[in-house]
């Protein structure tokens, strides 16, 4: 499967606030995004059900 870009527009304050959390995580801020993400699936799917694509 090929990797897909997504563009977001984001406030240049909650940017920089989020590469201080991925910083100390030690991620880029792109890593972190990710795990943000798989997390709100994870969330979603326990509450609703396996999404089936």
């Amino acid at each position: 499967m090929a990797v897909k870009s997504l563009s977001i527009r984001i406030d240049p304050e909650l940017l920089n606030r989020l590469h201080v959390v991925a910083d100390y995580e030690g991620r880029s801020a792109n890593s972190q995004i990710l795990i943000l993400i798989r997390a709100a699936v994870e969330r979603y799917e326990q509450e609703h059900g396996k999404i089936e694509l």
